[in-house]
């Protein structure tokens, strides 16, 4: 074998379609563009969508649902997932971060009173819910609302 013999496998590799030159090479007088119509002349550019007149597909189907511009996306913490970090006493929206709690850190942090506290911390949050405050507090916690 020799590098100059090497040759592609047959029917790998086609002629490049030579069109509008002449009746005899199959692709002449109209350039396999048909007769008439946008297709067929030059310049021609089709919409996204568009679906030759017919009503297109993203019209013809229903409209679902509602999507509120104006919600506001608030991250949510469990007094039980607080319970499980040790060892840290202050915690804040970056220590809930770094221990997967949460997982944005430029999003608001509400704490929610799911679950028991048995230990003292000092929590830094945007919110709190009613009985988060109080489970806090009863186990002498402190709250600092951001």
């Amino acid at each position: 074998m020799n590098l100059s013999t090497l040759t592609y496998a047959p029917g790998s590799r086609k002629n490049r379609k030579r069109v509008g030159r002449g009746p005899g090479s199959g692709h002449g007088k109209t350039s396999c563009r048909g007769e008439k119509g946008a297709r067929s002349r030059a310049g021609y550019k089709s919409k996204i969508g568009f679906e030759g007149g017919q009503t297109p597909l993203q019209r013809r189907l229903p409209k679902r649902g509602f999507h509120n511009r104006f919600k506001s996306e608030i991250q949510i913490v469990n007094l039980r997932d607080l319970e499980r970090i040790k060892r840290i006493t202050k915690i804040d929206p970056q220590v809930l971060f770094e221990k997967g709690l949460i997982k944005k850190q430029d999003v608001p942090v509400k704490i929610l009173g799911d679950g028991e506290l048995t230990r003292e911390i000092e929590i830094h949050a945007h919110a709190f819910s009613k009985s988060a405050r109080e489970k806090i507090t009863a186990a002498q916690g402190r709250i600092s609302v951001l």
